[in-house]
């Protein structure tokens, strides 16, 4: 018996629970939420336009249009034309017009929670996707779990998004917190030693937990040891009372787990301090940012040279599904896209995808769809949607601050494509939930 039917005589049989009063209509099969109706089909796009990651929530808001313009047969079509699936065509989802709604997550779970709702509840969306916090996408996905909505991650790097919170409703195509320490502790000894003493702050969230604990990990096993970690608020904008105590520390590398304006600022006041050019223990202090992305470089301007860190995926990479996707981006837009971009552009054609390959918008069809669903054409190269957890497992980039810039995009640099074998876990993995972790079953919430 297929999950699909398995999931609908149990729903039958004791209930799902769902939103208050969603839009449900009557499938063929049977009933789910917000099936569409007529010749269009609504997206929900729930980005942070306000908040300490706006910047990133705007380049997501520019991919997701160019992916609904790409679907409807708009542009050059992007990488639809590399994706290793060929059933998108231009015409859409099953045919139907792709239109889409937005809200603000101002990068607060229950803001995020609420404009996701609204999407569903007033504008129909059958699928909510976006996000460029842990926290935000663990709050949406379990609201989508609960209404019977796919959810298709953006940026969320958090080890709990596919390990203790993931969620069968859910999927997360961008990297985690395991695979950056995996890749990046064994560029840090080569490059530093594994004879290094590390100070950690740490975002005082889901991210940032889990983060801090895959880099010390990582990095311990090679030699280093950690000698302190200090948490700090999302909401903070200066930085200099938690980088004093670093100077008396004896530590000769700060670990900054911080993104967006959090890193910029961090990253300036500790520069401020002149940690960059003390010397330690013997040896010249190192900064390390463990999860880069364009735009933050940008922000931290001269400050980020020579600094290592990891990334989902950079503009400059040139398989032919990331040049066909900065070639459409740069034509609509006038540069080039961040990772953000990337990872949100690439869910939309995903979904997309996957409606077509099952010939239905029912969630539970989707889910069959896209567990275990390998693809190539996107631009990481080889990639398979495990369906323990819906992470999505593929090769990760290693970059660094770049020294000599040719233009304010230019301002990072790949040092290593780490392979992907090198960054697989098993789904029962103890940071991931360990064997208590469960998807549970998918819910098509009527």
């Amino acid at each position: 018996m297929s999950k699909i039917e398995l999931t609908r005589r149990s729903m039958m049989k004791a209930g799902v629970a769902g939103l208050a009063t969603p839009t449900v209509f009557a499938g063929t099969a049977w009933s789910f939420t917000n099936e569409p109706q007529g010749g269009a089909v609504t997206l929900g796009f729930n980005v942070p336009q306000t908040g300490p990651y706006a910047d990133e929530g705007a380049d997501e808001l520019r991919a997701y249009e160019l992916a609904v313009e790409h679907l409807n047969g708009g542009g050059d079509g992007g990488m639809i034309n590399t994706f290793s699936s060929k059933t998108l065509d231009g015409t859409g989802i099953l045919g139907k017009k792709v239109e889409y709604a937005t809200g603000d997550t101002q990068t607060k779970g229950d803001a995020a929670r609420a404009s996701a709702k609204s999407m569903i509840e007033k504008d129909g969306a059958v699928m909510i996707t976006g996000g460029s916090s842990s926290s935000v996408a663990v709050a949406v996905q379990g609201l989508c779990q609960e209404a019977g909505i796919i959810f298709m991650a953006g940026l969320t790097h958090s080890n709990d998004t596919t390990g203790k919170d993931r969620k069968a409703n859910g999927f997360r195509h961008f990297f985690n917190g395991y695979m950056s320490g995996a890749a990046l502790a064994p560029v840090l000894a080569n490059r530093y030693g594994t004879d290094r003493k590390a100070y950690h702050l740490t975002a005082d969230y889901t991210w940032g937990w889990t983060q801090q604990e895959s880099i010390a990990n990582s990095t311990e096993a090679l030699g280093w040891e950690t000698i302190n970690n200090v948490m700090t608020p999302l909401a903070s904008t200066d930085f200099s009372a938690y980088i004093a105590p670093v100077l008396n520390s004896g530590a000769d590398v700060l670990v900054l787990n911080h993104y967006g304006g959090n890193m910029v600022n961090s990253l300036t006041n500790a520069v401020q301090f002149g940690l960059r050019d003390k010397e330690v223990n013997g040896k010249n202090f190192e900064i390390v940012v463990p999860l880069y992305s364009r735009l933050m470089a940008r922000g931290a301007g001269e400050n980020v040279k020579g600094i290592l860190g990891s990334t989902n995926w950079h503009w400059s990479l040139p398989d032919d599904g990331s040049k066909a996707f900065v070639r459409s981006f740069g034509t609509k837009y006038g540069f080039p896209p961040s990772q953000a971009a990337q990872t949100c552009y690439v869910q939309t054609l995903l979904y997309a995808d996957a409606v077509n390959r099952a010939g239905s918008f029912n969630p539970c069809a989707v889910v069959e769809a896209l567990e275990g669903f390998e693809f190539d054409g996107l631009g990481n190269g080889p990639t398979l949607y495990r369906a323990d957890d819906h992470q999505c497992f593929k090769d990760v980039l290693v970059v660094q601050g770049k020294e000599n810039p040719t233009s304010e995009f230019d301002v990072l640099e790949v040092v290593e494509v780490t392979p992907r074998a090198q960054v697989e876990y098993p789904a029962d993995h103890p940071m991931f939930g360990g064997a208590e972790a469960s998807l549970g079953s998918c819910n098509a919430g009527a």
